[in-house]
Parts: structure tokens; C-alpha cells; sequence
């Protein structure tokens, strides 16, 4: 079942200003924010059509661009920042059921004075905890608040994810001496693609936070910033850890072809020893073996037993000299 209205409303809240919140709907939504009565957050499904895209061209009086960016389609990380308010594109890990480590899903934000409208394409976990706390009375103040708590909830998310990557890289290097190679290169490649699919939305998110920061706004105070560049610092570290771990699954991929080249090698140094011991004898029992005239030993009862030890006894003489040539002995 769908988290949201048929007109395409997740979610829509009145803060107070003092950290309380209430929930609203479209009658309050359309009635627009009252002055000094704290701000409104509204929450919208990303829809091509339907009232909620309906009251974002016609209603809610932001200028045409900024609804297109809130509805566009596939956008990286990005903040632009305008006269009368700031527009903020995001990413965030999704932690719930079902979900893939590497799916980072987007929220735009339109944040305003008295007014924040944002605009999701899947459903994060991180609003979800958000609009719980809400519901509990932890209200954010400003609009400036509400974009920190939420982004440091984004971040978290991030934590989590990135956490668990670096332990598992950290457990195929103490495998790739051990195990199985075929085990391992699934594994590894996964690792890897999934360092650098996170790395190239979390990296624009650093910039994007930092440059919200720097918006000269009442409702962005200096502890929201202080917030923001926390938040942005902790990106910049996931962005170093998701490299840390690509250039780690990359040395562990050469231990693997230097492990398979080790056993290609090992694997033609026996072939070549037991070619090299076989096939005098071959030549031997080979010559031996004709059907013609003068064979030594054709007529001696014994000839086929002495001809036997005569070509054990060479085989082994010549295996021992190999092996100690090898150092295999």
C-alpha cells in the first residue's frame, strides 16, 4: 500500500516554533503558512501528475524552475541558493526491508522562511525516524534546524552502511590467502562496485551541505551551521573511507591474480617435471617395445622384469635431481 494520499501527500506538519508540531492537511495546506505562527513542512510524492504537482506549478507560488527541480527525474547532490529562499538536493541510504546497500535515494528540498516543501522518489528511513520524532515533540525551531536534524539523520544512515562495508573488506583480506579464489572474486567485485556507486553521490554531498551552510538567512542560526559542516565533515570522512575501501578491494583483486598466476606457475612446473622424467622412459620403453629383430633381452626370462627396474630406477634418479633443482627437497 501506498504511504501517501491520493493526491500525492506523504506527509504535512505545522511547527510552533517552541518544538512542538502538529500534523496538517491540504485545507491548512492551501490556506498557506500563517506569520509568526512558527513554519510548515509539507512532504510530497514525486508524481507526474495529480494534485500535489498541480498545487507545485499552480499554488504554492514557487517559481516554475524550482518546481521543476523538485520533480526532476535524476539529480546529483547540488544547492543553489536564491533570494527569498534555498533549494537543496540530498541523498540518503535506505535501511528498510528489501532495500539494497547501495540505493541512495534523493529528497529536494525548498526551504523558506516560514515554509519547507520537499519532495521524495522513494522512502528514506531517516524521514520516517524524523516524523517519529515529530510525533514525540521534538519539533525543530527553525527551518534551519529542520534541514540539520534531518541531514545528520541522513548521514547516520550513511554511517551504518559504510561501517559495515569497511568490515567486510576488512574480512576478505584476512581471506584471499586462504580461501578459495572463485569464492572470493564475487565477493570482492561487489565490494568494490558498491564503494563506488555510494562514492558518487555522497562526494557532491559534502559541497551541497557546506554551501547551504552559507546561507545569509534569520531562520539558519550559527548552531544550525555548525550542524550542517558537521554534517558535511562526516561526508567528507565517508567519502575517504568508500576510497580507502575501492583501492583496498582493488589490491586484494591483484592478490587473487597474483594467487592464480602462483598456481599457474606451480600447476607448469609439475606438468614440466613429469615431462621431463616421463618421457626418456617413454623413448625407452618405446624402443624396447618394437616388434623386430635384436631386442637385448627378447629370448632372458627375466628381460622384462630388469628392463622394469632399469626404468623405475631412472625414473627416480631423475625425479631426485629435479626436486633438489626445485628446492622440493
Amino acid at each position: 500500500m501506498p504511504d501517501y494520499d491520493s493526491e500525492g501527500l506523504v506527509t504535512a506538519w505545522i511547527m510552533d516554533g517552541a518544538g512542538g508540531a502538529k500534523r496538517i492537511g491540504w485545507s491548512e495546506i492551501r490556506r498557506g503558512p500563517e506569520p509568526g505562527a512558527g513554519f510548515q513542512w509539507i512532504h510530497l510524492q514525486q508524481l507526474n501528475h495529480g494534485n500535489a504537482r498541480n498545487w507545485l506549478d499552480d499554488e504554492s507560488g514557487i517559481e516554475p524552475s524550482i518546481a521543476d527541480s523538485l520533480v526532476a527525474e535524476e539529480t546529483r547532490p547540488r544547492c543553489s541558493l536564491y533570494e527569498h529562499g534555498a533549494f537543496l538536493n540530498l541523498r540518503g541510504i535506505n535501511l528498510k526491508p528489501y532495500s539494497l546497500p547501495d540505493e541512495m535515494h534523493s529528497i529536494r528540498f525548498w526551504v523558506e522562511p516560514n515554509r519547507v516543501v520537499s519532495v521524495r522518489r522513494e522512502p528514506l528511513s531517516a524521514v520516517g525516524d524524523f516524523e517519529d520524532a515529530l510525533a514525540r515533540g521534538r519539533a525543530p525551531r527553525t527551518p534551519g534546524e529542520f534541514v540539520a536534524d534531518l541531514s545528520m539523520r541522513l548521514v547516520d544512515r550513511m554511517d551504518t552502511v559504510i561501517t559495515a562495508l569497511a568490515e567486510e573488506a576488512d574480512e576478505l583480506e584476512e581471506l584471499v590467502l586462504n580461501a578459495t579464489l572463485s569464492n572470493l572474486s564475487a565477493k570482492v567485485s561487489e565490494v568494490r562496485r558498491v564503494a563506488i556507486l555510494l562514492r558518487r553521490y555522497i562526494a557532491p554531498q559534502r559541497e551541497a551541505l557546506n554551501h547551504f551552510s552559507l546561507e545569509d538567512a534569520e531562520w539558519l542560526s550559527q548552531r544550525d551551521r555548525n550542524r550542517l559542516r558537521e554534517a558535511a565533515d562526516r561526508v567528507t570522512r565517508f567519502a575517504e573511507e568508500l576510497d580507502s575501501v575501492r583501492d583496498r578491494a582493488a589490491v586484494i583483486y591483484d592478490q587473487m591474480v597474483e594467487r592464480r598466476a602462483e598456481q599457474m606457475n606451480r600447476s607448469m612446473l609439475i606438468l614440466a617435471v613429469v615431462t621431463v622424467v616421463f618421457a626418456p622412459l617413454t623413448l625407452a620403453t618405446g624402443l624396447m617395445g618394437m616388434n623386430v629383430g635384436g631386442i637385448p633381452g627378447s629370448d632372458d626370462p627375466s628381460g622384462f622384469w630388469t628392463v622394469t627396474l632399469l626404468a623405475t630406477a631412472a625414473g627416480l634418479a631423475m625425479a631426485a635431481v629435479l626436486f633438489r633443482w626445485a628446492r622440493w627437497i
